[in-house]
């Protein structure tokens, strides 16, 4: 039977990767940095740019298939390159672009910068007006393969690359989830030691994490009051920037007095620029366009392969609403805004980004949608075999993949290094299965490995998170005193905000700083089949809603909308509980979470203070906690319920099963097999699988070895795992 599944596996992974492969039959072309367009194409005679080679694969498009070889070297597209349906093939005439053999074309969706001269001190200044850039106010410059900093105060700090280099807000501290009344979300004070002289006030922006330290916005200035220290915004920060948030200023010449540090004055079209490096062989590059590659509307059976594309103000490569057009491969790095992305899947159907390394990225590694809601039609849309690290640049709700629609699939991605969540959906249907994400929420908190919410009531029902392992998160933020820290307030799976019917089932899930799992008002979820190792204060959390809290009354309209909204579709009446309505959801306590399963989980943390869960406004006999294995490697088992109760800790397990909690789950050692290595299957003789416990398949967890994998084997980029972030009081 072995035999037969590895012979299985091995034809479907044959089969896949031919679908992309160029048949034997296809025309070909070829395409070389030092080509002609005038040439015929061939492998002798190349075109010199991709805008020829495409007007060539138009001439047999849908008649036979097409190959595209790029040779190694540069392909600037100032303008990026669209695609369209007439540029694409069929299922049995294929369109494939791709490098030639190990070559490595990079296409870049900008301009090299030169002639710099002397300005003073280390910067140096370029006339880029005379370069093509007038009129282009570029945000990003690119150094030696590296993005460098827009002018700022305070500096970065590169020995405390996440608690350094910050302004903090005067004032006050206030509690953060204590609402003010009239409080605004334009202005804040500046302390007296941050207060900036500056020539063009109007151009400085503020780089600001408002209240709740959740993401960050960029907003220009509108005015500052010296004697007050009042900084006013053009436009509303997303919460109150309240004092103790931190903070930078950027984009003023005044503060361009760092290596690595830039500014671009767009009256002269004068860029003025402190190299970290001598400039000798070395590259200055900005970017020129949103998009490198884009993929439009109608575009059917297109790949684009082991390719490099670096260098744009927006998403460097977007499809939308293509069928079965694939990116496989490739390098994706240094690209992207406050909203730029490395690739995105908006619609479609069958389409997917594979075996890609994606770094260095202002927003989403990787974005994906497209199904529909109503029918529950799936788009199979996917992300597979990624490697996906150091994302979310200017934008810190950003992720490594961001998953909506219907039906969409996150598999065997390696996701590290990132300011929030390794991956963040919403939608129905999805597939979360046989990623590693580790080392995130390094920025941000209140977060998650992977995060959902169901503020609809619909999302993200039918979803199943299985086979990944999660470990290492951190969160970034700050104590009542305002004493920031890390690691802080960050969780493995969070199911916020009534999300409902989602299965949590063959998870790894180890040191979590708050819990390895939290249900936020949640109901009808399944956790089952997994191993929480080691969260920090307590390993299981759950916190429920009256219907008096003020988020059920307030979500409530928007709960009612959308369950009405699907609740008569055929597709609908299969998803689990479907048949009530939120208005029928409250119990008669006043209590809503209910129908969730926790059973046949394995429990073990080593901290002694650490509580095995934390369930609060939880119905006990509207859920199910039962047939666990728990293990506080010897210690007394203290369910949080009875922290401030006076009820001793061996009498506490006797109390929780009398509320009828984990009546038939046992406390015993798991017996892994090493756990200090982080090797958590079983020995055989584990009493987890006496409580119907099946071992995880750990060795499918992760990117594997393909042909359409970018690099292989992975070596994995430096970062928090290597320097651990710090605290960082102000």
């Amino acid at each position: 039977m072995k035999k037969f599944l590895k012979l299985l596996t091995i034809f479907l992974m044959t089969a896949f990767a031919a679908r992309f492969a160029a048949p034997a039959n296809a025309a070909e072309f070829f395409v070389a940095p030092d080509g002609t367009d005038t040439n015929e194409g061939t492998k002798r005679h190349p075109f010199a740019t991709l805008e020829k080679a495409r007007e060539a694969v138009r001439a047999v498009a849908g008649k036979e298939a097409a190959t595209v070889w790029l040779r190694g070297g540069i392909y600037s597209l100032p303008k990026g390159i669209r695609f369209e349906a007439k540029d694409g093939g069929t299922s049995n005439a294929p369109v494939v672009w791709r490098a030639w053999k190990d070559e490595k074309p990079i296409l870049v969706g900008g301009k090299t910068i030169a002639n710099f001269v002397p300005y003073k001190g280390g910067i140096l200044k370029a006339d880029v007006g005379a370069q093509g850039f007038a009129g282009i106010y570029f945000r990003q410059l690119i150094f030696d393969g590296k993005r460098q900093f827009l002018a700022r105060y305070p500096n970065f700090d590169p020995q405390n690359p996440y608690g350094g280099g910050w302004a903090y807000a005067d004032g006050k501290l206030k509690p953060m989830y204590a609402d003010v009344p009239g409080e605004d979300r334009v202005t804040f004070a500046v302390k007296t030691n941050d207060v900036r002289s500056w020539a063009r006030p109007d151009e400085v922006e503020v780089f600001v994490f408002a209240r709740y330290n959740w993401w960050n916005d960029i907003r220009a200035i509108k005015s500052f009051d010296p004697a007050t220290r009042k900084m006013t915004l053009t436009r509303d920060a997303s919460y109150p920037v309240r004092p103790g948030d931190r903070y930078y200023f950027q984009n003023a010449l005044e503060e361009l007095d760092a290596p690595g540090e830039w500014y671009l004055d767009h009256k002269t079209w004068t860029l003025y620029f402190w190299p970290p490096a001598p400039l000798a062989k070395k590259t200055v590059v900005a970017p020129t366009t949103r998009e490198i590659l884009q993929i439009a509307p109608g575009t059917a059976n297109l790949t684009f392969r082991g390719l490099t594309f670096e260098c744009s103000a927006g998403t460097a490569v977007a499809m939308t609403g293509t069928t079965n057009c694939l990116i496989a491969g490739c390098t994706i790095r240094n690209v992207g805004d406050f909203n730029g992305s490395g690739a995105s899947i908006s619609g479609g159907f069958r389409n997917g980004i594979a075996g890609c390394d994606i770094f260095e990225t202002g927003s989403h590694g990787i974005s994906i949608s497209g199904g529909d809601v109503k029918t529950l039609t799936p788009a199979e849309n996917f992300a597979d075999n990624n490697y996906i690290h150091h994302i979310g640049v200017f934008y810190k709700q950003g992720v490594g993949v961001s998953m909506g629609g219907v039906g969409n699939r996150a598999s065997h991605n390696l996701i590290h290094d990132g300011p929030r969540m390794g991956i963040m959906f919403h939608g129905n249907n999805l597939v979360l299965e046989y990623n590693e994400i580790r080392h995130m929420n390094l920025e941000t908190e209140d977060t998650g490995a992977v995060y959902t919410g169901g503020r609809d009531w619909l999302g993200s029902r039918g979803t199943v998170i299985r086979y990944n392992y999660f470990h290492d998160m951190f969160g970034f933020g700050h104590d009542e005193k305002g004493v920031w820290q890390s690691p802080r307030f960050a969780w493995g799976v969070y199911l916020d905000d009534n999300t409902g019917g989602v299965d949590v089932i063959g998870n790894i899930v180890a040191r979590c700083p708050r819990a390895s799992i939290h249900l936020h008002n949640g109901r009808d979820n399944l956790i089952v089949n997994n191993i929480f190792v080691d969260a920090g204060q307590q390993q299981m959390e759950c916190s429920g809603w009256t219907d008096k809290h003020r988020m059920w009354k307030d979500h409530l309209p928007t709960m009612i909308k959308g369950y009405e909204s699907v609740a008569g579709q055929p597709a609908w009446q299969k998803m689990r509980n479907m048949n009530l309505h939120p208005t029928n959801a409250v119990l008669p306590d006043g209590k809503i979470m209910s129908g969730n399963q926790f059973s046949q989980n394995i429990i073990a943390w080593h901290a002694p203070d650490a509580k095995y869960t934390s369930f609060k406004s939880f119905p006990y006999d509207h859920n199910l906690c039962d047939s666990n294995l728990v293990w506080h490697c010897g210690l007394p088992v203290k369910p949080g319920e009875f922290t401030n109760k006076n009820i001793s800790v061996t009498n506490a397990w006797s109390a929780w099963q009398a509320l009828g909690m984990d009546v038939h789950s046992v406390i015993a050692d798991p017996l892994f097999k090493n756990a200090a290595k982080d090797d958590y299957r079983m020995k055989a003789g584990s009493p987890a699988f006496k409580l119907g416990f099946v071992q995880i398949p750990v060795e499918k967890i992760g990117p594997y070895k393909d042909e359409l994998r970018a690099s292989w084997p992975i070596v994995e980029a430096e970062g928090a795992r290597e320097k651990p972030p710090g605290q960082n009081g102000k």
